[in-house]
């Protein structure tokens, strides 16, 4: 299968049009208290930090991190997938980090790498984007625990356990056997309690996840998931799993991908359905959002929709989606493709009732608490 990110970065950034919604005016929030906020991406990004990133796109970018009005991303520097084990994509890593702080360095207006709490207030104070560097998948850490004191040095404050596909720590959501997390993967969690590293287990098996819930002394993050009760897919997190989550002080990010239906292209509706049943499941200080896609909206253009009909294809073929599912679904909310996307769904929220303090805590506060209680 491509790589997720290799196949966003050549679809390019938005039209300088498309970086507000229509549907208000720009400068004007959807919801007046967005501003105010600290709304937090529970996995997201600019392309501009990707390895082979052009560095023409770099103004685009720079102007939809400013039209969105995010306090702060998850920002994945690997590996997403692969069987990165060897000492040579363990210094890949290492550099992958060195170049963000590099590219952060360059543009001390646009961004701050957050290593505490207090970075978030910082960065949305000074109208910055904080990054939060993190692991989707511990393949960099392999078997050598140690390494997770090293890369919280260097800058990495969440890890997910797996990704997709099983690894030595435990069972990713696409492996049949379902078996959990493994010996290793208990001794990892402990030793991301101990550094003070959040566990993230969104892509895990329903084991893993279930497992990984009980073995974390502190809160965790299913940072970028769906409802597996109104879609019943393996990527997806069950009410079980949900309420022990919140239980132990964790929260769930919903997932802007065709993963939230079983049928068509999910929108805007869609992803409020999924934050309504969460809410209704484990309550609304365990609710975030983790779009799972860049800041930029995606310029639709022939192009983009010949290639994205491909990576489709290939999704299916690999088993990331069902065979059946329309050719064209897209890795984004259509109706949400704007930079500014989570001040939209913050005013559908208030539409709907949702009380401020609600929108606030889902926005990101409830990720805020949870980094905040890990990393002091």
């Amino acid at each position: 299968m491509p790589d997720r990110r290799e196949f966003l970065v050549a679809a390019g950034v938005a039209a300088a049009g498309m970086l507000t919604s229509p549907l208000h005016a720009a400068g004007t929030p959807a919801w007046p208290r967005y501003r105010d906020t600290i709304a937090i991406d529970g996995e997201g990004g600019l392309y501009l930090f990707a390895p082979d990133a052009d560095p023409k796109d770099t103004p685009g970018e720079l102007a939809a991190a400013r039209a969105s009005g995010l306090g702060a991303v998850l920002l994945s520097i690997g590996p997403n997938g692969r069987y990165w084990n060897n000492d040579a994509q363990f210094e890949k890593m290492k550099a992958q980090l060195a170049r963000v702080r590099d590219i952060v360095a360059k543009n001390p207006a646009a961004f701050r790498i957050i290593g505490e709490k207090a970075d978030l207030a910082r960065a949305h104070e000074a109208h910055q984007l904080g990054l939060i560097p993190r692991f989707q998948g511990s393949e960099p850490i392999g078997e050598d625990l140690d390494r997770v004191t090293l890369f919280r040095q260097l800058g990495i404050r969440v890890v997910q356990i797996t990704h997709n596909r099983r690894n030595l720590a435990g069972d990713g959501c696409t492996e049949p056997g379902n078996a959990g997390l493994s010996h290793l993967g208990h001794a990892l969690i402990e030793r991301l309690n101990t550094d003070k590293v959040v566990v993230d287990l969104a892509h895990g098996s329903q084991r893993t996840i279930a497992e990984g819930i009980a073995a974390s002394k502190a809160p965790m993050l299913i940072s970028h998931t769906g409802c597996r009760a109104l879609a019943d897919l393996p990527r997806n997190t069950g009410d079980a799993e949900l309420r022990a989550m919140a239980e132990r002080g964790g929260v769930a990010g919903i997932i802007f991908w065709p993963y939230l239906r079983t049928d068509t292209q999910p929108m805007a509706i869609d992803v409020i359905r999924h934050i309504e049943h969460a809410i209704d499941v484990c309550g609304e200080d365990h609710v975030g959002i983790g779009t799972d896609g860049g800041i930029a909206p995606t310029e639709r253009t022939p192009q983009f929709e010949k290639d994205n009909r491909e990576y489709i294809k290939a999704m299916v073929e690999d088993g990331i989606f069902e065979k059946g599912r329309p050719a064209d679904l897209y890795m984004f909310i259509p109706d949400l493709n704007v930079a500014d996307r989570f001040d939209v769904l913050a005013g559908m929220l208030a539409r709907r009732g949702h009380k401020d303090a609600r929108i606030e805590k889902i926005l990101g506060g409830n990720f805020a608490r949870v980094l905040g209680e890990v990393w002091a």
